[in-house]
């Protein structure tokens, strides 16, 4: 009975709150993270532990937060595949997420929510936020349950599995993967270059049927895998104009200048894709070589250890054969 009465009295505190800072928030205009953040590998001090209440603090980078020991339901607004490798239990996770392919059979049942929609997050009863720095309502969601919010690109790619494995209590198990994957990846990087040579250059391309973009070794689509992990080389091209934003926007006239050796082209399915028809395409020489390796584009947008075994895996089999 009592349940009844706690929900409408959070809800009426949080609109009340969100009713007075509309205000100051219309003066402002609204900032998103900066997507080219240099990677760092800063990470948090480890959580210190309160076992009379079941609780650690973790000091996130907006200061100490008091979270669960061992969380139990789990609202994932950023992060979320990070989470899921580690076992962690979801019960409410972005849409991004819920739409990419590798998840889709891991979150039957999980419903998709926002920053927007307290309401439901309420509903949910979670015992734990995670979300990114970005986001205009973390203090909104401190009131519903303990948050903790990252800033994206602010830590490496391994890092940031490390940050995760603390908040659910299972840092030994995410440093165990980190050390097995980097060791994995490092031999397969080696096994390739023996086979391609030291001097071979991979390039990654991804297409969104208006514009053509090109990476640098910090921006998903299997990136880190191959530049960090694996130690294979871009082309000084993509060097000079991707590596230090992130990515960097082409025309399909000049897509030829930026391929390398071997090309791994990110495309939907569901997308345009009849520039792979064109004179254009077929004469750059990775293509005309067989030297292209396609991905998924909505199954290669982030780099958690799912995402990038299964980069790895494809990578493996595309460089190798």
């Amino acid at each position: 009975m009592q349940r009844k009465f706690i929900i409408p009295l959070m809800l009426i505190l949080i609109l009340a709150i969100s009713a007075c800072g509309n205000n100051a928030n219309n003066e402002e205009a609204a900032s998103s993270p900066s997507a080219s953040a240099p990677a760092t590998t800063e990470a948090s001090a480890p959580a210190a532990s309160d076992t009379a209440s079941g609780t650690v603090t973790y000091q996130s980078e907006l200061g100490p937060v008091e979270i669960p020991a061992a969380p139990q339901k789990i609202v994932a607004l950023a992060y979320a595949p990070n989470v899921i490798s580690l076992g962690g239990t979801l019960v409410g996770v972005d849409e991004w997420t819920e739409k990419n392919p590798l998840f889709k059979d891991k979150l039957s049942g999980v419903p998709v929510v926002s920053e927007d929609n307290l309401e439901k997050i309420i509903e949910l009863e979670p015992d734990l936020i995670i979300v990114g720095t970005e986001s205009k309502n973390i203090d909104k969601l401190k009131e519903i349950a303990p948050t903790v919010a990252f800033t994206w690109g602010k830590l490496d790619y391994l890092s940031q599995q490390l940050e995760i494995g603390k908040l659910l209590s299972q840092e030994k198990e995410a440093q165990a993967w980190i050390d097995d994957f980097k060791q994995r990846a490092a031999d397969i990087g080696k096994e390739v270059k023996a086979k391609i040579g030291d001097n071979s250059t991979v390039s990654v391309i991804e297409t969104d049927s208006k514009s053509f973009y090109v990476f640098g070794d910090h921006w998903a689509r299997g990136t880190e895998v191959l530049y960090q992990a694996m130690g294979l080389s871009m082309p000084e091209k993509v060097k000079a104009d991707a590596q230090g934003p992130g990515y960097y926007t082409l025309s399909a006239e000049v897509l030829a200048d930026y391929a390398g050796d071997f090309l791994v082209l990110s495309r939907s399915s569901a997308g345009d894709n009849s520039f792979m028809e064109t004179e254009t395409w077929k004469n750059i020489p990775a293509v005309k070589n067989n030297r292209v390796i396609e991905i998924e584009t909505e199954a290669s947008t982030y780099s958690d250890p799912i995402s990038l075994e299964s980069m790895l895996n494809i990578f493996k089999e595309g460089l190798l054969r």
